[in-house]
């Protein structure tokens, strides 16, 4: 089966039903006789029986000849003094009753069986799959049974080729549901628009998303250079963190400014549709000029405030608006690069990063508050199916060396965090690791 045919899940069940010719004994039978009846989920054991109701016994006793013999002596007790009576009883079970793994279960050749693809990420209403060739002829088949089976999926769709490296999207077949992307999606106390075929968008990392926000102060600068549609840099906004963000990308540049408004974190957050390395290349000099053109940025709060009227002590709650200036930072504490592919070989451009701006870098020198910056870089590191699986321990030492080539210094592995995000294959693991920039690396002169 190719095209789901919804007529061919029909079953029907042999049981027997307990008949209550007075309907006020029912709940005190179903009461004392939990064993004795029915569990099956989503199915009712209490059913409309002739011109009365009826408790559905429980699978195995399913003969007018035997069920005396199962049934406990309480049970048949209160049979006799309900004056009840058995009867047979037909369950017809159709495609609503079934779960997806059933339905998948049911259709599927046997060599499919051990991996039934009905996992999937969600981004608002679309369901993402990423099926196995194998699972290609049954696509559609599958999609319409998710759909289905989950109430608030609306469109389901299949990647069908890699991901493109410049943007990170891919390009996608709607196997059932409407022809819709534009989603509407919360994370992090923050709604977030965009259009899923052209932007990237991962719910798999929302808790990555929190881990790194939450290291995030009011009192600091956090540039973002791989920003999307803003899942780290709109909640960071969110508690007053100062940001940096951006993306190549025009349509997530274009989401991404339409979610900095529609979230309230405008006065926070300044967006920039730039290549990454002129992005890290130019963001000590883009907050110099933001600090030198501003200085300060207003923080809105809303304050509630019970006032009573005098003369009817009628109490009534007021909602006032606090207003208070905020000193935006003369540097940066944070830089996400949330690109795993490709992020690390992005790293040389904190060479000379400061050293390239004299004026800068002079500047900060003088600041006895200042501090450098701390580096959240994401990447995978692969490894051959056909060798021994490496160490946690071998695979940080792998992303060490790649990321201190890059650099071009010697960062102790000690002084790296590791954190593994998650395994998106058994022999992809997803690493970010967060270092302090070394002060030969960032004050290097050109």
């Amino acid at each position: 089966m190719k095209v789901l045919d919804r007529s061919f899940f029909q079953k029907k069940v042999q049981l027997l039903a307990v008949s209550f010719p007075d309907p006020k004994y029912l709940g005190q039978f179903v009461k004392a006789c939990k064993g004795e009846i029915l569990l099956m989920p989503a199915v009712k054991h209490i059913v409309p029986l002739h011109d009365t109701r009826g408790v559905l016994l429980r699978q195995d006793i399913d003969s007018m000849d035997t069920y005396k013999t199962k049934l406990s002596q309480t049970a048949l007790d209160k049979i006799d003094e309900y004056n009840l009576t058995i009867e047979p009883y037909v369950l017809e079970l159709d495609y609503s009753f079934w779960k997806a793994d059933d339905i998948l279960r049911a259709v599927l050749p046997e060599n499919l069986l051990d991996e039934i693809p009905t996992g999937f990420a969600q981004a608002g209403h679309i369901a993402h799959l990423n099926l196995r060739k194998e699972f290609k002829p049954y696509g559609q088949f599958i999609g319409q049974v998710i759909l289905d089976k989950n109430s608030k999926i609306e469109t389901v769709v299949d990647k069908v080729d890699t991901i493109d490296a410049k943007f990170r999207t891919f390009k996608m077949e709607i196997l059932a549901g409407k022809d819709d992307f534009i989603v509407e999606q919360s994370e992090s106390g923050c709604k977030f628009k965009f259009n899923f075929s052209s932007v990237y968008w991962n719910s798999r990392l929302s808790t990555e998303h929190e881990r790194l926000i939450y290291q995030f102060e009011p009192t600091e600068v956090v540039a973002d250079v791989f920003a999307g549609v803003g899942p780290f840099l709109v909640p960071a906004g969110k508690k007053n963190v100062i940001v940096l963000a951006n993306d190549l990308n025009p349509e997530s540049y274009k989401y991404l400014k339409e979610n900095i408004t529609h979230n309230n974190v405008e006065n926070f957050v300044r967006s920039f549709n730039l290549d990454g390395r002129e992005f890290i290349r130019e963001s000590p000099k883009i907050l110099q000029d933001w600090v030198k053109s501003e200085g300060h940025v207003e923080r809105r709060k809303t304050i509630k405030r019970r006032k009573v009227d005098p003369e009817t002590s009628e109490k009534t709650t007021i909602r006032e608006t606090e207003i208070t200036s905020v000193e935006i930072p003369k540097y940066i504490s944070h830089y996400v690069m949330n690109l795993p592919d490709s992020a690390i070989t992005f790293l040389n451009e904190f060479i000379g990063l400061y050293g390239r701006f004299p004026e800068v870098a002079e500047r900060l020198k003088a600041d006895e508050s200042f501090e450098l910056p701390n580096v959240h870089v994401h990447c995978f590191e692969k490894f051959s199916p056909n060798e021994q699986e490496p160490t946690m321990d071998e695979l940080h030492r792998r992303v060490h060396k790649r990321i201190t080539e890059q650099i071009q210094f010697k960062v102790p592995i000690e002084n790296m965090k590791f954190h593994l995000v998650r395994k998106v294959a058994p022999t992809k693991p997803m690493f970010c690791v967060s270092f302090k920039l070394p002060e030969e690396v960032a004050f290097k002169e050109e």
